[in-house]
């Protein structure tokens, strides 16, 4: 009698709640939306005693070998698992993608009601056989989750508690179910995380397994979490095809599903040419590379894998035969989501191989030695010299011997061995001339021979000397003012003018927080060695920058050497960056309306009481942190040290 009172009131409750009775809001959504499937698409009776339904042995032997890949992987995660929790009563199990159960590994405390609900190899666990359960509403909702008790549609299955979590294949599909069952009358959320663990662990080796013939990236937002639990894997073929990806990938990279990637190529989404992915694959051994997503900009670590046999070993796929056109990587580095230095860095790597002369133009310190140098590894004259001239460092007496070189005793002072020249030097590689601008006038036309005719008479020499360089100049200044004034030769200036780059000022640039973190990573060594909290990234990335790339390289390098802690706060920034000489808090600034006064002292009291939190105040006060940060700066506010 107690036990067909018990199967009336679950039956009272499963009726009421889908037909939208009170009872059905205290119902988690996903149970009602079941419940309704159970009675509307599967017309089942929630007081139905139907025995377990099992599949034949020789279909049950079938999908065990049509799923061999995750029965032997999951195996082992299975028992792992089932350690983690051993005590509580559970029984673990592995259904395929229509809820039959594959593997099972029982508690002893289990196993005999395990038998007798049904929870062994071969039952059928889908939502129309059993009704809502952990393993049939999982494979529908395609997501971890808990049917605790009563939320079973059947009576009989009221006394479990199913914590379950999907494995999907490598094309995306629901493999199957990973599911700890047990009498627990507690609903252990614990379990369920512990449970969605082993699913995503199982998920990643299958992929990897399933794509073992494929070429593989690994990869995540921080190199240390690299070939563990949160990883993106991506797997592509030699031409570079996109196959597959986990889920984990197409969370990092935004997309909503495998066919946002499916059919596109490595290259699409990633800042890396083919070849050197397949190459890093056979020769880095697994050191985490940086690389950058096209979309957003976002760096990642990533390390590339070759394909595999069944047992494991590296299959030998043809050698990559590099490109006749050089790579342009050591371009691309340059490159962290500023739409100026990305086509600067397009238009210069199209014309690696030509002999067309590249003029460099902008401010001081905007990176343009940086540049030169970077086109020069990326062509294919990297083995060959690369020759620096400042010509604004040279006395002007020597600036000609320097480039040109000289035969022994060609003037008082001359070594007696001679000296080649920069010029020849460099032959075979690049010549690169930094602020051309300030080149006297009298060699520029000598400059101008050794261009067009390629030979190079040396100071006090008669034989001509044969020259190949590529030529790559560079200045903060005008020329085509310095032309116009007539202190730069015209037919020089169209003879190196054969494209022209500028390089974006810092202030200007849209990719200063990558740029920094970027070059705090090189200053510190490494990445993660040292941070910057987000109040001193703001800081940092508001600056004006007055000294481009070349003043934010030498302040991280001083606040890198400063660090105790590996973490750089507001407090350990110059006092340059707060707009005074050395103001401390309450005294710097010096406003002298009393409206300022009024402000300031407003902002030193809600930075104090805030424990010079930006954020915090920002918020309080309703402003951006940009305008705080600027009011501080006027007023000569900054953080104690």
């Amino acid at each position: 009698m107690e036990e067909a009172s018990q199967q009336a009131s679950h039956g009272d409750l499963v009726l009421t709640a889908v037909n939208g009775g009170a009872t059905s809001c205290s119902i988690e959504p996903c149970v009602l939306e079941s419940w309704r499937r159970c009675i509307d698409a599967f017309e089942m009776d929630p007081e139905i005693r139907r025995e377990a339904t099992f599949v034949e042995r020789a279909d049950l032997e079938l999908r065990r070998e049509k799923y061999c890949n995750l029965t032997k992987i999951a195996k082992l995660e299975m028992t792992n698992l089932f350690q983690q929790i051993s005590g509580s009563g559970c029984s673990i199990l592995l259904t395929d993608d229509e809820g039959v159960v594959l593997n099972y590994v029982g508690d002893p405390l289990f196993t005999t009601a395990a038998a007798s609900t049904g929870l062994n190899p071969g039952a059928i666990w889908s939502e129309e056989i059993q009704g809502t359960n952990g393993m049939g509403t999982c494979l529908v909702e395609k997501r971890p989750l808990v049917i605790h008790r009563n939320e079973h549609f059947l009576t009989k299955n009221t006394g479990l508690t199913c914590s379950a979590a999907p494995i999907f294949d490598p094309a995306g599909r629901v493999a199957g179910v990973l599911d700890a069952s047990s009498e627990s009358r507690m609903a252990q959320q614990h379990t369920v995380v512990l449970v969605n663990m082993s699913a995503q662990l199982i998920e990643n080796r299958l992929f990897v397994c399933e794509m073992r013939d494929q070429f593989l990236l690994r990869f995540h937002s921080r190199p240390e979490f690299v070939s563990t639990l949160g990883e993106g894997v991506i797997a592509f073929s030699p031409s570079g095809e996109i196959k597959a990806a986990n889920r984990s990938a197409l969370f990092q990279l935004d997309l909503d599903d495998l066919d946002a990637v499916r059919g596109r190529t490595l290259e699409d989404l990633f800042n890396v040419h083919l070849d050197e992915a397949l190459n890093q694959a056979r020769t880095t051994g697994g050191h985490p590379q940086t690389l950058h997503e096209t979309r957003h900009r976002r760096r990642f670590y990533g390390t590339f894998q070759t394909p595999m046999d069944e047992a494991g070993r590296t299959v030998h796929t043809q050698p990559v035969v590099t490109r006749s056109t050089p790579s342009s990587s050591p371009l691309e580095r340059l490159e962290f989501g500023d739409a100026r230095m990305r086509r600067n860095i397009h238009r210069a790597s199209k014309l690696l191989e030509r002999d067309i002369p590249l003029l460099i133009l902008g401010e001081t310190g905007t990176g343009k030695d940086m540049f030169a140098k970077a086109a020069h590894q990326a062509s294919s004259r990297r083995h060959k010299p690369y020759v620096a001239v400042n010509c604004a460092s040279i006395p002007e007496t020597l600036i000609e011997s320097e480039l040109f070189g000289y035969q022994p005793g060609a003037f008082t002072g001359a070594s007696r061995e001679g000296s080649r020249g920069k010029i020849v030097q460099a032959h075979g590689g690049t010549l690169f001339l930094d602020e051309i601008g300030d080149m006297p006038l009298q060699l520029q036309a000598r400059l101008l021979r050794v261009l067009e005719e390629r030979e190079v008479i040396p100071l006090g020499g008669e034989t001509p000397v044969n020259v190949d360089i590529r030529l790559i100049s560079a200045t903060h200044q005008d020329l085509q003012a310095r032309v116009d004034e007539g202190s730069f030769r015209e037919d020089l200036f169209y003879r190196l003018h054969g494209i022209s780059l500028v390089m974006p000022p810092l202030r200007e640039r849209e990719d200063r927080r990558a740029l920094i973190h970027h070059l705090l990573e090189e200053e510190a060594g490494g990445p993660g060695r040292v941070q910057v909290n987000d109040d001193a990234l703001a800081l940092l990335d508001g600056f004006e920058w007055p000294g481009n790339i070349r003043q934010l390289r030498n302040v991280l390098r001083t606040l890198v050497g400063l660090s105790d802690h590996g973490v750089i706060g507001l407090g350990d920034l110059p006092d340059e960056m707060f707009g005074g000489e050395s103001p401390e808090p309450g005294d710097g600034g010096r406003p002298s309306s009393p409206l300022d006064i009024a402000e300031r002292d407003a902002i030193i009291r809600e930075m104090e009481a805030a424990h010079w939190n930006v954020t915090r105040v920002a918020s309080k006060l309703s402003l951006s942190r940009n305008t705080l940060y600027r009011k501080m700066k006027r007023f000569g506010i900054r953080p104690p040290r």
